[in-house]
């Protein structure tokens, strides 16, 4: 069945099931092609990243013996916040692996054909406040299902910002500059209560009885605790208890240790957080993605659910480093295409993507994350007021617009 509105490009039904069988040959070729390479790879990213949290937490616990009290020639704050600052910094960059490049994609179950019971998707749980289980059925569900269907994915707008002029302005929106700042601070809190119950509630939708909302935030609740007690109680206790007796030898306070594991452990919070929030924003909501209404996917074809995923998304150029570091959603555009594919498979599978929507005429949105990430804040600020402007109807208007040595770039943005 055709769908009530078409997609905003100029191919007839016949090109985009063609581009559908494409895009399934590409997807059964690297799933076909799985083996020991990428089990390899992510066995010692494991290893890494757990190493990486145990030392930045020993370094930032070796720092307290720089502390001014101890009176030895390198005690003082000045050596003890830089040392600190780097246990911190390790700390953070490991809680960047653990959620991004292993948690994230563990939970889509990318490397469950491995039938490693420590690494599959109905049993990992992420260094994270939301529980994987709700995560799984708000992302893996409804986000992939939807992607940037307005009124059907939760993630447009993540229920406080306007991100598309498709959105209906209120006076609220006026304030979302405020709620951007404080979603990156406070992201995995506010994926944590990323739940369609809590909406309906707060929407007025729903009462919290018939909302199901009792359990879900009992649910989210236990999550939230686990991850306070273990960063702000238990790991903070630790450094404290050690203190206790060297308390009666220097004046070391074993709560002011307290406060500043409690601290420390913050900051790598805080770095793990503006990290996913910037990567995943630079994915969803930069110039050049579309957004689309619900008659638009009614009836939906595999081959125009593949263009749905391809225009509601895109991708952030960059190295290894920084594709591993983004949990290789710099290539958001493959992993809507593809969300159960091995992460690390998607870098060789982009030129071959972008090939295929050159061939097709489609756009790839593609650039630095200084750009993908400036005209996300941009639009940001632009929504937070009436009206905006909508992308063009089909791409002729739209490719028309780019310079030629941008063609020739294949910066598709």
């Amino acid at each position: 069945m055709a769908t009530a509105k078409p997609l905003p490009v100029n191919l007839t039904d016949e090109q985009i099931d063609e581009f559908g069988r494409e895009m399934d040959a590409i997807y059964d070729e690297v799933m076909a092609s799985r083996g020991e390479k990428d089990r390899l790879y992510i066995l010692r990213l494991i290893r890494t990243q757990r190493s990486m949290a145990f030392v930045g937490r020993m370094i930032i616990y070796a720092s307290l013996f720089l502390l001014p009290p101890w009176g030895h020639a390198l005690a003082g704050w000045g050596t003890t916040l830089v040392v600190m600052f780097l246990g911190v910094a390790m700390l953070g960059v490991a809680k960047i692996l653990e959620n991004m490049e292993i948690g994230h994609n563990i939970l889509h179950a990318q490397w469950d054909w491995m039938k490693d019971p420590e690494i599959q998707s109905n049993t990992w749980e992420w260094d994270s406040m939301s529980p994987s289980d709700r995560w799984m059925h708000s992302h893996n569900v409804v986000h992939h299902t939807w992607t940037n269907v307005v009124g059907k994915d939760l993630d447009v707008g993540y229920g406080i910002m306007r991100v598309t002029p498709m959105q209906p302005w209120h006076v609220k929106y006026l304030l979302q500059p405020i709620y951007f700042v404080l979603l990156a601070l406070l992201f995995e809190e506010g994926v944590a209560l990323h739940e369609q119950a809590i909406v309906d509630v707060v929407e007025g939708k729903k009462s919290p009885k018939d909302a199901g909302l009792g359990p879900v935030m009992k649910r989210i609740g236990r999550k939230m605790w686990g991850q306070v007690r273990k960063d702000y109680i238990m790991w903070p206790l630790a450094g404290a208890l050690v203190a206790v007796p060297l308390s009666f030898v220097v004046a070391v306070s074993p709560w002011q240790v307290f406060l500043l594991v409690a601290a420390a452990n913050a900051i790598a919070n805080i770095i793990r957080n503006v990290w996913a929030f910037v990567i995943i924003f630079c994915g969803h909501f930069p110039e050049g993605v579309y957004s689309f209404t619900e008659d638009q996917v009614e009836g939906e074809s595999k081959g125009q659910w593949y263009m749905r995923q391809m225009l509601g998304s895109a991708n952030i150029t960059g190295g290894p480093l920084f594709h591993v570091l983004s949990g290789n959603l710099s290539h958001q555009i493959e992993h809507h295409l593809f969300p159960d594919m091995c992460s690390n498979r998607y870098p060789e599978v982009s030129p071959r993507v972008q090939a295929l929507a050159a061939r097709y005429g489609l756009p790839y949105n593609r650039a630095s994350i200084w750009r993908q990430f400036g005209t996300t804040w941009l639009n940001n600020l632009r929504l937070s007021l009436p009206g905006g402007k909508l992308p063009p109807k089909s791409f002729t208007g739209w490719l028309a617009c780019l310079t030629l040595a941008e063609r020739n770039a294949g910066s598709f943005s």
